[in-house]
């Protein structure tokens, strides 16, 4: 597995194949399913000071490439995670990023204090969720704004700074230069669309309807999140981590071969749990079969 490992600037992992925030849980809740520590690594779900409840409505709506969630970063709090999810982690050597994210730049610093405070390796910051009524999304869509908080996290957070960007803007190259200049080391790309499901069921002269808003994630948006990276490989500087309806060993190929240098798996945990370590294996398997010295030289050949 040496041959796939990945060496970002502080932060080394096995090999390029993430889980995304969100969609794995906060340690070893695939253990029953996958060997949790094959992975590159783990990104938690969203963490935020204090605990969080999540939005009322309707949650998840399935649709026919993907899925609209709503959930609204409901988790454990920050104390907790510390206290009863990162021992875990330890305990089976399972390489993770935490996830964080906050209503106000304030939020955000009290994170990374704690995060620095407690020699956590590497933080995502979560600044591109659109199902919040404050925080996240609000950063995410401005490029001084963004700035200014990526530089207040950066003053307090020595590690390996991850900004996590939406594609609800104009343009994300100029939000990804934003997180760059204030010192982010790495960008992960993308986060979910803003979507709309709408389910009808008519009976007895009635319409029911049920409509579910949120953030749209899984095939569908591959497109979309290739194009992004694609874009954002050509004026950033950093690592760009893929996000975004990938499934197979082609999509991993597609995001290397656009710029990326790690991937993360996102909706299809979901329906097919093993997927991430099903993709180490393969990974390993192609760059073998196919006499490539590493990956970094498979990355190489991808993108001449």
């Amino acid at each position: 597995m040496a041959l796939i490992s990945v060496n970002f600037d502080k932060f080394n992992i096995k090999n390029p194949i993430m889980t995304a925030s969100g969609t794995y849980g906060y340690n070893d809740e695939y253990d029953d399913f996958i060997d949790v520590s094959k992975l590159g690594a783990v990104v938690t779900k969203a963490i935020s000071l204090k605990p969080r409840e999540g939005n009322k409505h309707t949650r998840i709506f399935e649709t026919k490439a993907g899925l609209i969630n709503s959930i609204g970063l409901e988790n454990v709090g920050i104390e907790n995670f510390l206290s009863d999810k990162l021992p875990v982690l330890k305990e089976k050597n399972i390489d993770f990023v935490m996830n964080l994210a906050g209503s106000t730049i304030d939020e955000y610093i009290e994170l990374a204090k704690i995060c620095e405070a407690n020699k956590i390796k590497a933080i995502e910051l979560n600044v591109s969720c659109p199902n919040v009524k404050s925080g996240c999304l609000e950063f995410g869509t401005d490029e001084a704004t963004l700035f200014e908080l990526v530089l207040a996290v950066r003053k307090e957070y020595s590690g390996f700074l991850i900004v996590k960007l939406t594609p609800n803007v104009t343009s994300i190259e100029k939000i990804g230069l934003a997180a760059q200049k204030a010192g982010a080391d790495a960008v992960s790309a993308i986060n979910t669309l803003k979507g709309l499901s709408i389910k009808i069921d008519y009976f007895n002269g009635e319409y029911n309807k049920t409509v579910v808003q949120g953030g749209y994630s899984g095939k569908g948006i591959k497109p979309v999140a290739l194009s992004c990276v694609y874009r954002l490989s050509k004026v950033l500087d950093i690592p760009i981590i893929g996000i975004g309806g990938i499934e197979t060993l082609d999509d991993v190929l597609e995001y290397l071969s656009a710029g990326a240098e790690a991937v993360q798996i996102g909706t299809a945990n979901f329906t097919h749990p093993e997927t991430a370590e099903k993709l180490v294996n393969e990974l390993d398997r192609y760059i073998e079969k196919n006499d490539f010295k590493d990956l970094d030289e498979l990355k190489r050949k991808l993108r001449e």
